[in-house]
This record gives structure tokens, C-alpha cells and sequence, in this order.
């Protein structure tokens, strides 16, 4: 989360209407009510602030549902959701008001669907920064698994997708053509394309050229090191030259 970006949320003078459950979030961590911003001078809430609040308040939730939070799993969130030491508090507490609300984490993974519903890379991302997390202290547990099966779902994340992301993470089957999400049976020169086009895809630049925040430009870097080292495998185990795009 930038500066920029706290500044908005914690900011004093301005109403940001976020709105859902999500904007409730915000408004206890800001000080002031969120109103509806649909229809205000001030334009549609940025994708930005919603993406990173989202992101806080399902790693929350996760937290809440495993029972405990490991040092390495703080020092991971830390990794996608990057803060100054001055910010830190506001977004500890926004993970902690996030833990404990009634609103069921549901309700949040609802509004991110419904924000992004046209833009399903960022859903990725946010169940790609989850995993993340949840992977933290060397093992994504039963309970974890399951609250992440069932973000996905809500996202509208089919079980080929949900696993390509999950093999980024954990070796399900040590598979790198899990992790491209593409078949063994593919020709050289047609996964060399598919790995050009995952490379064009996921590469950091692009999240930073559609301003989006630095968590999920975060989540795009490890992504594309995940993409990166599967390909390298295959690669190898086929004997074809190691050239990158």
C-alpha cells in the first residue's frame, strides 16, 4: 500500500465512499463515515483502494480462520502489502478491526468479485497474494486450503485456474505445466508461445503502467519468477534453448 494511498484512507478531510463492507473497514480505520461515492463529484472509488483493503481484510480473515498468525505469515503479508513504519498502525488495525467483524469473510470476497468482475487478472491476484501468505510458515493447512478453495469460488475461479495459481505455491504434483497451465501434449513452438504471452501477461510493468498499487505489482513479481522457473524446467527436460523473451 503507498503513501499515497494510506493518505487517502486515513485522510481527515475527505469522505471516501467506498461503500459494502469494505468501506465500513475503512471508515472505522479513517475516523469518519463513508458515504456512497456513485454519482459524486469526486468520480468511482479507486480500484487501488479496494484491491489493497480486500487483500487486508481476507489475509484477516484467513488469519482468523487458521486460529493463529506465525511470524513468517506477518512477514509475508508484509511483503505484499508494503507500508512506511509510519503507516504500519493504521493497517494493523484495519487487519484487526478485518479479524473481528461479524461480516463474514463472504461478504468481502463478494464486493472484490463484484468490483472487479471484468477483470479477472486482479481476482488472481488477490487469491495469488492469499497464497502467499498462507504458505508462509512452510505449509498451507486444511483450513487454509479450504478458505482459499472457497475465495476462489466466490471469485469465479474454475478448478483449472484455482490450481494453477495454487502450484505456484505448493508442489501438488511437482508439476511445472501446472503452474503455465498448459498441457504436456503442447508442441515446442506452442508452449514457447504460451509462455511468451503468460511472460506479456503477468510482467510487473504492466501492473505499474495501469496504476495499480504496489501489492499487486508485488504479487506480479513473484508470479512471474513462478512462471519464470517452470518454464526453465520444462525447458530443460525437453532440451530447448533457455531464451526468454
Amino acid at each position: 500500500m503507498s503513501h499515497g494511498l494510506w493518505g487517502k484512507i486515513g485522510g481527515a478531510g475527505l469522505g471516501l465512499a467506498v461503500g459494502g463492507p469494505l468501506g465500513a473497514l475503512v471508515g472505522a480505520v479513517a475516523g469518519h463515515f463513508l458515504l456512497d461515492r456513485e454519482g459524486s463529484l469526486f468520480g468511482p472509488t479507486p480500484r487501488g483502494v479496494v484491491f489493497t483493503t480486500g487483500l487486508v481484510a481476507l489475509a484477516a480473515k484467513m488469519a482468523k480462520s487458521d486460529g493463529v498468525v506465525s511470524p513468517s505469515e506477518v512477514a509475508a503479508f508484509a511483503e505484499v502489502v508494503h507500508v512506511s513504519d509510519d503507516e504500519r498502525p493504521g493497517v494493523t488495525r484495519l487487519f484487526d478491526l478485518a479479524k473481528a467483524t461479524t461480516n463474514g469473510f463472504e461478504a468481502y470476497a463478494q464486493q472484490i468479485a463484484e468490483t472487479f468482475r471484468e477483470e479477472p487478472r486482479l481476482l488472481e491476484d488477490v487469491l495469488d497474494g492469499l497464497f502467499h501468505i498462507a504458505k508462509a510458515d512452510g505449509a498451507i493447512h486444511d483450513k487454509e486450503a479450504r478458505y482459499l478453495r472457497a475465495v476462489a469460488e466466490i471469485f469465479g475461479l474454475d478448478e483449472a485456474r484455482f490450481n494453477c495459481i495454487a502450484a505456484r505455491h505448493v508442489r501438488l504434483a511437482d508439476d511445472p505445466y501446472e503452474v503455465l497451465g498448459v498441457a504436456r501434449a503442447l508442441s515446442d513452438a506452442e508452449l514457447k508461445a504460451r509462455y511468451r504471452a503468460l511472460v506479456a501477461e503477468n510482467h510487473p510493468d504492466r501492473a505499474v503502467a495501469r496504476g495499480l498499487p504496489p501489492a499487486a505489482v508485488a504479487i506480479a513479481t513473484r508470479r512471474l519468477a513462478a512462471i519464470n522457473a517452470a518454464y526453465d524446467r520444462i525447458a530443460a527436460e525437453r532440451g530447448l534453448k533457455l531464451s526468454k523473451p
